[in-house]
């Protein structure tokens, strides 16, 4: 009884400290609004700094100035004339090191003979031996386009001679990047302790930038080195040439009156911007896609937080008049304009399959990728009866990335009869929304709801799915180990609906095995230890003394630790074969409200480095700070 008034009393005491703690947290709060409200009214612009090493408290403050905590930062004075900046100042990128050529004795061969490459050559060949043993060297497409933009680099000389690329021999280079590879794991502490320190000295002069009096952490400051681009699914353009960008190809976006970065010895930036309406901090072309590619400011940082914040916000917007929305789309399925006819079962298609819209892209300038807007009649069948279901929809179309999106769906018998409609005297390669395109579509949609896009759409959808998931799925009596299996269930649920799919990692054959082996382990293990536990309770009977119960009671404890291990084992043996075609982390990171599952975990006491690593919480730390375990989307 004692014990127990003991434990009673130190369980209180706790709850004591915890609540002062969280007091104390309030007060520094309300102590640096204050402080930062009376700068500003003072007309002082400098930073509001604070100490980590002595504030206790550093967990609520944004990781990189312990300013304002993340979220209140977003009540600071706005600017109303669209800026987004006033004052903006960094260092610029950091370029790849030059190119190494290969010691003497790593030779290339071509049908049998050793030849000596010129550098640029030889460059793009290492990029093509480093990937020997990858998939994507057997794919015809890879070597057709690597061959070709590879002779774009050889001399006059080497164009003669190198004709097949059957006759090459890139072995010698492979077996020299393996052994590389190799060296860089077997490297001492020491020296991967000075590796360690040099990446962190650059990030500290690189990595960070000063907007609008806070030192915000950068996303990623390095351009990308040259390869060969790699591309996703089946895409036309896989094995291309990805060249060296240099600083001549570089637009630096900063403030007139910021200290503006300076270009490498030698060099100068295409341009140098002062553009406050865009985030951008460095911008330029790359050349395989014609696409534009960015440096901007890391995930946690405010901007990027408020900017996911207010998406979220508009998807939970929806909620509250998709109903509405859903009444009238079904409506205008009778309407006697073939347009409004084709806008309706389009918008049915991507609220129920979460498609994304589509958009038009020029001929020949990207692989041939669809969404909604742009199917065309070979992406669809129309079957009235299908495997016990009537009306079945059959989709079969290269998605986002030229991942291929299949899915057979009954739909509602208007639908059904509309698309038998938009079908008629039609070709293969003619529009099944002919009368439909994305610009169409988002102004409909823009008229519904302030901010509507087909984008919104699927994000209430995904975030709603996850919800409605975690609910039917998560019981409070499960163990942390399940109701992690129950969250990824649910996190599956969405990446199937949104189609995010990926290639079975390489190494998952052999971890998987690795696993199992673990479980057979420890199913010896618990054999054992029963055994054990049956020979200890016979002693016990026949003994009948306090060292032959003590003894049980330990095998006891053994056999139910060792049974947890095994079943922790079989949980993760059963998510990794669940999840091994599925993205997971595209929906979580850019598709469902971070705030769903932040409340989940406080409500069931999961800790939410279970479901968010450490950048991911960076990522999320406004709606950690601000969710509590009532928040319902």
């Amino acid at each position: 009884k004692s014990c127990s008034e003991k434990k009673h009393r130190e369980k209180e005491k706790e709850k004591e400290r915890l609540k002062h703690k969280e007091k104390q947290k309030e007060e520094k709060v309300d102590l640096i609004v204050e402080e930062e409200s009376q700068k500003r009214a003072g007309g002082e612009v400098e930073m509001v700094r604070h100490n980590r090493d002595n504030n206790k408290n550093a967990g609520l403050f944004c990781n990189v100035c312990l300013c304002l905590p993340l979220f209140l930062r977003w009540e600071e004075e706005k600017c109303t004339d669209g800026s987004k900046w006033r004052f903006l100042e960094h260092k610029g990128p950091v370029f790849p090191p030059p190119y190494e050529p290969l010691p003497d004795r790593v030779r290339f061969h071509y049908d049998g003979k050793a030849m000596k490459l010129s550098p640029g050559a030889e460059e793009v060949a290492t990029f093509y031996a480093k990937m020997l043993d990858h998939e994507y060297t057997t794919k015809d497409i890879f070597r057709k386009n690597f061959f070709k933009d590879w002779r774009k680099e050889m001399t006059s000389e080497e164009k003669s001679k190198i004709t097949e690329l059957k006759k090459c021999d890139f072995t010698e280079m492979h077996e020299y990047f393996k052994a590389q590879s190799e060296a860089r794991k077997q490297m001492s502490k020491e020296e991967k302790q000075k590796i360690k320190e040099e990446n962190e000295r650059i990030l500290q002069e690189y990595g960070y930038c000063v907007m609008d009096n806070h030192r915000e952490r950068i996303g990623n400051f390095r351009i990308e080195p040259p390869g060969l681009f790699r591309g996703r699914g089946d895409h036309p353009k896989m094995g291309k040439l990805k060249r060296r960008i240099r600083p001549e190809d570089i637009i630096i976006n900063c403030s007139k009156d910021s200290v503006h970065p300076k270009a490498p010895p030698g060099t100068r930036w295409k341009e140098v911007r002062h553009d406050n309406k865009v985030t951008w901090l460095v911008s330029w072309t790359e050349k395989i896609q014609g696409s534009i590619k960015y440096i901007m400011l890391n995930p946690s940082s405010r901007i990027k937080g408020e900017k996911d914040w207010q998406k979220y916000e508009t998807a939970r917007r929806l909620k509250k008049i998709v109903e509405r929305i859903r009444a009238q789309y079904r409506e205008d399925w009778r309407s006697k304009e073939m347009r409004i006819r084709q806008r309706a079962v389009a918008l049915y298609f991507i609220d129920k399959l979460a498609l994304r819209a589509g958009n038009e892209k020029d001929e020949g300038e990207t692989a041939d990728t669809v969404g909604c807007c742009s199917l065309r009649v070979e992406h669809i069948r129309l079957h009235p009866q299908m495997d016990g279901q009537d009306y079945v929809v059959e989709l079969d179309f290269p998605g986002k990335d030229s991942i291929r999106y299949y899915n057979k769906v009954s739909v509602e018998k208007r639908v059904f009869k509309n698309l038998q409609l938009f079908l008629e005297n039609k070709q293969a390669k003619d529009d099944l929304f002919d009368r439909l395109n994305t610009s169409i579509l988002n102004k409909h949609l823009q008229e519904l709801m302030d901010g509507l896009t087909a984008k919104v759409f699927r994000t209430y959808n995904a975030s709603i799915t996850l919800q409605q998931q975690l609910k039917e799925l998560t019981s409070s009596d499960d163990n942390i180990p399940e109701k992690i299996l129950s969250y990824n269930r649910a996190n599956r649920a969405v990446a199937v609906l949104c189609n995010h799919q990926r290639a079975p990692p390489k190494t998952f054959e052999k971890s998987m095995h690795n696993l199992q082996t673990k479980i057979d382990e420890k199913k010896k293990q618990l054999s054992a230890a029963k055994k054990e536990l049956k020979a200890a309770k016979a002693d016990a009977k026949t003994l009948r003394d306090e060292k032959s119960k003590r003894v049980v009671e330990t095998k006891k404890k053994a056999v139910q630790r060792i049974s947890e291990q095994l079943m922790k084992l079989e949980v993760q043996a059963t998510d990794r074969e669940e999840n091994k075609q599925i993205a997971l982390g595209t929906s979580k990171l850019n598709y469902l409200d971070p705030r769903i599952s932040v409340a989940w975990c406080k409500k069931l006491g999961v800790p939410i480095e279970k479901i968010y690593n450490k950048t991911q919480r960076e990522k999320f730390a406004w709606a950690i700070d601000m969710t509590d375990e009532d928040f319902e989307f």
